[in-house]
């Protein structure tokens, strides 16, 4: 079982940066994925980017690409979303999510462990 916790988040203005960690701890698999997801007032989760732990392979979601970019330190442990150029409609509750891979992380089911979230705010 993986634990996660996750920091970074904060209030912000339009135009800033941010960068979200999540340390993960417990059974920590070559097979895991590790992801970011997003839940802003009223909409449904979105999922921002993944990574596969063992293969280091990524994916970022159309709607941030080239202001969102995820990473790991694997001696750290740490999963990171380095977020650029926020804007409002970046306001949300940013979770970050585990799980073996099943069989790959594009699959909901391979997360099924989730972090607390931290609250992401951007005002214009």
């Amino acid at each position: 079982q993986v634990q996660l916790a996750e920091s970074g988040g904060d209030s912000v203005q339009s135009g800033d940066s941010l960068r979200l960690s999540c340390v993960a701890s417990g059974n920590i698999s070559s097979s895991l994925c590790m992801g970011w997801f997003r839940q802003g007032p009223g909409a449904e989760r979105e999922r921002l980017a993944h990574i596969h732990v063992g293969l280091g392979a990524t994916y970022t979601a159309s709607s941030v690409k080239g202001r969102f970019t995820i990473s790991r330190d694997n001696a750290k442990n740490t999963l990171y979303l380095q977020m650029n150029s926020l804007k409002p409609e970046d306001t949300a509750m940013y979770y970050c999510a585990a799980g073996i891979s099943a069989p790959n992380c594009y699959m909901a089911r391979s997360f099924t462990t989730w972090g607390q979230g931290t609250q992401v705010t951007v005002s214009a």
